[in-house]
């Protein structure tokens, strides 16, 4: 009798350690959605920078050519 109490704890405590993993494992995976969803805004964010400063250094370039510090040659 006493095993039998002793095996449906255990049960019981297993169960319910196995529902927790799922619970913390559901929440890790939802994270970790949403963190991969915020990397792939930062990449958009990071391309459009990039672009960005690939127009303005070729701006500079331009204006520095035609003119020495905003002045004519």
């Amino acid at each position: 009798m006493a095993d039998e109490e002793t095996w449906e704890t255990l049960a019981k405590r297993l169960a319910a350690l196995v529902a927790k993993i799922d619970e913390r494992d559901t929440h890790m995976v939802e994270r970790l959605d949403a963190l991969q969803a915020m990397l792939e805004e930062q990449r958009t964010f990071n391309q459009t920078q990039l672009s960005i400063n690939t127009r303005l250094e070729t701006l500079m370039t331009r204006v520095f050519q035609e003119r020495h510090n905003g002045h004519e040659d």
